[in-house]
């Protein structure tokens, strides 16, 4: 099986609309983002924890987009 990792993402969509999402592939989330929300801005990535955003580990932007699945 595969190795899995999980994040939790803040993601900004709109001028004062965020959306929080739970992830495991930043790639595929960066495709659904620009399917679902075309003027997305940004997004942080968290380490994932049940409670809390955990620590911020990386950011991504519309120009600076993951390269990899996992961090």
């Amino acid at each position: 099986m595969g190795e899995k990792k999980k994040y939790k993402v803040i993601a900004k969509v709109g001028n004062d609309k965020f959306v929080k999402y739970n992830v495991n592939n930043l790639i595929l989330f960066t495709e659904y983002l620009d399917l679902n929300f075309s003027g997305w801005r940004w997004f942080n990535v968290f380490e994932y924890t049940k409670e809390g955003d955990g620590t911020q580990l990386a950011n991504f932007t519309t120009k600076n987009r993951p390269l990899t699945r996992f961090l």
